[in-house]
Parts: C-alpha cells; structure tokens; sequence
C-alpha cells in the first residue's frame, strides 16, 4: 500500500509541476479585467495580453491567472508534503489512532488531487477516494 501511495504522490506533483510550468510560460503573473474594456485581459504592466471575443471568459480567465495558479500550486504542494509524512499510515484497514486518522484524511484529499486528471494516461482508478463510514 505504501507504494502505492508514493506513485499517487509522485502522479499529483507532476500534475502539479505541470501546471506550474505553463503558469511561469504564461508570464507568472497576475492578470485583470478591466471593466472598461470588455474581452481585454491585461498583463501588471496594463498591456493586453490577449483578448477574447466573447465577453464572460475574460473575467474567468483573468481570475484564473499564472500568478493565482502559482500559488495554488504551492499550497497543495504543502499538503502533500503534510501527507508524505503519513502516507504509510493510510490503508485499507487503518489504525485508530490519530496518525492513522490524519493519514487517511488527507488521503482523502490528495485522492481528491489526483481525480482532477483522471483523464490523464497516468491516472489509476484504484487512487479513487475511499468512502469509509
């Protein structure tokens, strides 16, 4: 089990350090929308950096900019390693106990992680969140 959960670390990082890729190939950067000019999304600089032509996508995109997807990346970077340390822990049949208890929690979560890419080639369906009652 324990290997297991390692190559769901190993597949939620990489995904991870995917998207921190493009975002730092996107400039990195936060972008916005001004609301005098709709379909703009605008770079800090107050450069266009692409528009679009239906307006709606522009503030989601705005909203959904490198330096946001940057940071985002850092902070499930942070639970993973919260969950590294107690990954061992989180099995089938857990302890009662609170290691046991923290490990499958953020189990949980990470498995969470890892469905947002079940499309991807790498995924595996046995990294489906477990529903224990």
């Amino acid at each position: 089990m324990a290997d297991d959960n390692a190559d769901l670390l190993a597949f939620v990082r990489a995904r991870l350090d995917e998207e921190a890729r493009r975002a730092q190939e996107a400039g990195g950067e936060r972008w916005r929308c001004p609301p005098e000019m709709p379909g703009e999304i605008h770079d800090r600089t107050g450069g266009i950096a692409f528009t679009v032509r239906t307006r709606g996508y522009d503030e989601h995109i705005a909203v959904q900019n490198p330096e946001y997807t940057l940071r985002r990346v850092e902070t499930s970077r942070v639970l993973l390693d919260e969950y590294e340390e107690v990954c061992h822990l989180d099995t089938d049949r857990p302890a009662a106990d609170f290691p046991s208890g923290r490990a499958v929690g953020l189990g949980f979560v990470v498995r969470q992680m890892a469905a947002e890419h079940a499309s991807h080639p790498g995924y595996r369906a046995k990294w489906l969140p477990r529903f224990v009652r």
